[in-house]
C-alpha cells in the first residue's frame, strides 16, 4: 500500500468513526432502551404518531420513525406563533417507545413525555418555531400525580425558535427547548443543537418543585448558541455538565439554584454572560468546576435584586463527588469544533 492509499483509508475510517450510530446513552440516562431492536414503523404526521402511540400497549417495544416534512419558510411572521394553538405529541402512561427523525424530517410541533413514562428516547427530530408560546415546549419531561417519567434519552435533535420579542408575548412568544420536571429522573441530553432560544432547558419546575431533589441528569456533547439563558437552569436535584459548547449567550449560561449541585466539566465557552451562576431564586446552588475552557467575551453581571454568586474566579464551591457511571470528557478545547461537526439532528448520529 503506497502513502497517498493509507492516506486515504485512514480518512475513511476518520470518517466512518465519527458517523458511526450511537451504541447508547451515557450518563444518567445510560439504561434507557426505548423500542429497542422493534421495527420501525412509519408516520408522516403528528397525528399518524399520535395514533400509533395511542394504539399501542404500553410496553414491549415501539419504535417510530418520523418521515414528515414541515416548510419553516411557510411562516411568515413568527410572532403569530404564540397566539395560535399548541400541537403536542403527548406519550403518557406508555414505556420502551423510540421516536427517531428521518434524515430529511422536519417537525412544527412538540414532545410531551409526561406521568408514569419510562424508557423513552428522542432521536434524530428537527423542531422548530412552534404554536402555542407558553403552551408549547419542544421537549418536555414532567411528573404528575400518576407518576414520573424515568430513563429518557434526548439525542442528536436540532431545536430552535426565535429570539424575537414578541408585542404581547415577550419572552414566552416560544417556551422551553428542553425542559424536565416534577421528579423526572434518570435523563441523558446528549449531542443536541439548540439555537435561537430564549429558554434552553429547565431543570425543576419551580422553588416549590422539591420532587426534582432527587433528579439525575446529564448533559453532554450538545451545541447552544445565539440563546438567552437556562443552560440549564436547575432547581435541586444534580447534573453533570460535560463537553458541551455555549456560543453567544446574552443573559446567563448555567444557572445553579436553589440547593442543587452541577459539575460543569471540559465545556466551552465564549461569548457568554454569566456562563456560571445561581441568580433569581431564594437560595443558591453549588458548583464543581473541572478543566473548562474560557474563551473570548465572558462578561459577567449582578440580577436586578436578590442574592447571587458568578463563578468569576472559576473555582469550585462544593465538591460534587463521584457520577456513580464510567463516561470520558474530551479536551475542552476542541469541544466547540466537535459539537459543531456531530451535535443535531442529520449528523448520521455523529459522535
Amino acid at each position: 500500500m503506497n502513502v497517498s492509499t493509507l492516506k486515504l483509508t485512514l480518512a475513511a475510517a476518520a470518517v466512518l468513526a465519527a458517523t458511526q450510530a450511537v451504541a447508547g446513552p451515557v450518563g444518567y440516562g445510560a439504561a434507557t432502551t426505548g423500542g429497542g431492536n422493534k421495527a420501525a414503523v412509519n408516520v408522516s404526521s403528528l397525528a399518524d404518531m399520535a395514533a400509533k402511540i395511542k394504539a399501542y400497549s404500553g410496553s414491549g417495544g415501539l419504535v417510530l420513525n418520523y418521515t414528515g416534512k414541515f416548510d419553516f419558510a411557510s411562516i411568515k411572521d413568527v410572532c403569530a406563533q404564540w397566539k395560535k394553538p399548541a400541537q403536542t405529541l403527548e406519550i403518557k402512561g406508555k414505556n420502551d417507545i423510540t421516536i427517531r427523525g428521518a434524515a430529511d424530517s422536519s417537525a412544527n410541533f412538540g414532545i410531551r413525555i409526561v406521568g408514569d413514562s419510562s424508557n423513552v428516547i428522542v432521536q434524530n427530530m428537527t423542531i422548530g418555531l412552534l404554536q402555542g408560546g407558553e403552551d408549547a415546549d419542544s421537549i418536555s419531561i414532567e411528573g404528575t400525580s400518576s407518576g414520573k417519567p424515568s430513563k429518557v434519552w434526548i439525542d442528536h435533535n436540532t431545536i430552535f425558535a426565535s429570539i424575537k420579542s414578541c408585542p404581547g408575548a415577550g419572552d414566552a412568544s416560544f417556551d422551553g427547548g428542553i425542559d424536565m420536571k416534577k421528579g423526572a429522573n434518570h435523563i441523558t441530553v446528549s449531542y443536541n443543537y439548540v439555537y435561537n432560544y430564549q429558554k434552553v432547558a429547565l431543570n425543576g419546575y419551580s422553588e416549590k418543585d422539591t420532587l426534582n431533589a432527587g433528579s439525575l441528569t446529564t448533559y453532554h456533547n450538545n451545541r447552544f448558541e445565539n440563546v438567552k439563558s437556562r443552560l440549564p437552569l436547575l432547581r435541586y436535584g444534580k447534573a453533570h455538565i460535560f463537553n458541551n459548547y455555549f456560543g453567544n449567550v446574552d443573559t446567563s449560561g448555567i444557572n445553579v439554584r436553589m440547593g442543587a449541585m452541577a459539575l460543569v466539566e471540559s465545556n466551552y465557552f465564549e461569548n457568554v454572560r454569566n456562563p456560571v451562576t445561581s441568580r433569581d431564586s431564594a437560595k443558591l446552588g453549588y458548583w464543581d468546576l473541572r478543566s473548562n475552557f474560557v474563551g473570548s467575551g465572558i462578561t459577567w453581571g449582578a440580577p436586578e435584586d436578590g442574592i447571587y454568586a458568578n463563578a468569576t474566579d472559576w473555582k469550585t464551591t462544593k465538591a460534587y463527588g463521584p457520577t456513580g457511571y464510567n463516561y470520558t470528557a474530551s479536551a475542552a478545547a476542541g469541544v466547540k469544533a466537535k459539537a459543531i461537526a456531530t451535535a443535531g439532528a442529520r449528523t448520521n448520529l455523529a459522535q
